[in-house]
């Protein structure tokens, strides 16, 4: 809900779900087109950088790369830094630094200083980068208003890859600061866009696990400022006490306020699950503070990018479309064929969470699954619709309450434009005693709202007949009413549901987000 933010039952287990999270990025060197280099613990920088008198440090590897080449680094442990401030180019190709063949090389920032904000990887106005195969490790301070970063991806340029890394322990630890309790940051991976008009573009963040994170008031991964066309996919993220994925803007991160946006990004077939702020002293020093306000997967401020094909669970909040800042609007985002699933405080969140914050507007929700998110009971039910959204479409979503019976709250009345229709709602207490909230009126029973609010005229109450929910596996039976049931609009659906099969495979689309 706020970008300082929500995490629930560590350990769940998710027995009929088949995982697919990220690639295998072992490499074999093969007849590799430009040069190679090797390092090893072992090694001497005074060798030659060959397989058989490898070089020791992986910052003399790094000064020394030229485009096209490929760094292979031996398994073992590095206790060094990593900064990167070289290019490869388009015609020889980018400079790579891989693990070799099945080796594990772990990056260890034990004992080793953060100075202002550092990655313990630093890719520095560099393009043509490719980062995989790294354990990257214990990077951590006690000191106020420093950050270290697993990471850290800045100033301006294009095409880099960070893949199948395994990012952990990355800690600030300090006591927070002042009224508004900040000066505790850290990040797993974070892409901070500073410059303009070049931005950080095309970026690929693919296949990396980030978990064991103290982030105080700042993201497990996180696209900040001015970056332009990204992709993060297949990641797993998980037992962090902030936000799991976040896109974000209008943090004046950018010089020019007019770049100052993450935009035509791509958030896909990542795993987020055990995110919460409610052991966080940057959300009350008092512990724990009960906060639930850490995201899953948050837009705040961001633009023109789709969420698809996700699984977000166990969080605060499941996934969330907002914008934190007054008089600017989170828009154009496409939440899609998503399923989420008993988070804490709500499934899906939208809009300013109080009236001095921004807007949600233009942005589609559709076909996603929610099942008895608001775990907590306090009403949040499984559509959060916040303050000022404008012109959002939500469609062909099914939405099962929890034991509150609440399935949308929205209790503001600064709310124009939605449409909201061909849903499938259904509640323990039963149609006569579910409860929607819209515009900050409260309808007890499915057909008092419909009347009352002008929404869901193709909607249906009923139960999904999902497979198998004890076992959270939220495909639906062949008997399931939302089959064939949605609407099909191609222009907002997609062409792909959860498991990447044809979206419309029937008479018409299904409701929710297995087709």
């Amino acid at each position: 809900m706020l970008k300082i933010g929500k995490s629930l039952m560590a350990g769940m287990a998710i027995a009929a779900i088949s995982w697919m999270v990220g690639t295998a990025y072992s490499t074999v060197p093969a007849s590799a087109a430009g040069v190679e280099y090797y390092v090893s613990a072992s090694g001497s920088d005074s060798n030659a950088g060959t397989i058989g008198s490898p070089w020791k440090t992986l910052q003399h590897a790094a000064d020394v790369a030229v485009p096209g080449s490929t760094v292979y680094v031996r398994g073992g442990v590095y206790n060094q830094k990593l900064k990167i401030t070289r290019s490869g180019s388009p015609e020889q190709g980018p400079i790579t630094f891989s693990n070799y063949a099945s080796e594990t090389p772990v990056i260890d920032g034990t004992g080793l200083a953060v100075s202002g904000i550092e990655g313990i990887v630093d890719i520095a106005d560099s393009s043509y980068i490719t980062v995989k195969g790294f354990e990257i490790r214990n990077y951590t301070t006690a000191t106020s208003n420093k950050m270290p970063v697993g990471i850290y991806v800045h100033g301006s340029g294009s095409n880099i890859q960070l893949l199948g890394n395994k990012v952990h322990d990355i800690k600030n630890t300090a006591t927070p600061s002042g009224s508004d309790l900040l000066g505790r940051d850290a990040h797993g991976i974070a892409v901070y866009g500073t410059k303009a008009p070049d931005p950080i573009r095309n970026i690929t963040i693919d296949g990396n696990e980030l978990y064991n994170l103290v982030l105080g008031s700042s993201e497990s991964l996180v696209l900040n400022g001015n970056v332009d066309t990204f992709s993060v996919t297949n990641n797993l993220i998980h037992d962090n006490d902030n936000i799991g994925i976040d896109i974000i803007g209008f943090e004046g991160k950018s010089p020019d306020p007019s770049y100052d946006q993450a935009r035509n990004g791509l958030v896909k077939g990542n795993k987020v699950y055990n995110i919460t702020s409610n052991n966080n002293p940057s959300y009350g020093k008092t512990l724990p503070n009960n906060s639930n306000a850490a995201d899953g997967i948050y837009v705040d401020g961001g633009k023109d990018t789709v969420i698809e094909q996700n699984y977000s669970y166990n969080n605060d909040i499941g996934i969330e479309i907002a914008s934190e800042h007054a008089g600017k609007a989170t828009s154009n985002i496409t939440v899609r064929s998503n399923i989420v699933f008993k988070n804490r405080l709500t499934g899906i969140a939208m809009g300013g969470y109080d009236t001095k914050r921004g807007s949600t507007e233009n942005c589609k929700v559709v076909n996603n699954t929610l099942y008895k998110n608001d775990t907590l009971g306090d009403g949040s039910g499984q559509l959060y619709v916040q303050y000022d959204t404008r012109n959002n479409i939500i469609k062909n979503n099914i939405m099962v309450a929890s034991s509150a019976d609440v399935l949308i709250y929205n209790e503001y009345t600064k709310n124009s434009g939605n449409v909201v229709d061909y849903n499938l709602y259904y509640a323990p207490g039963g149609s006569s005693g579910a409860t929607w909230t819209w515009k900050n009126v409260e309808y007890t029973g499915f057909s008092a709202y419909k009347t009352g609010t002008g929404n869901d005229a193709h909607s249906l109450f009923a139960d999904p007949k999902f497979v198998n929910v004890s076992a959270d596996n939220y495909h639906l039976q062949t008997a399931s009413p939302a089959v064939d049931a949605g609407s099909t609009d191609t222009a907002v659906i997609g062409s792909f549901d959860i498991d990447g099969q044809a979206r419309v495979s029937g008479a018409a689309v299904n409701i929710g987000a297995d087709e």
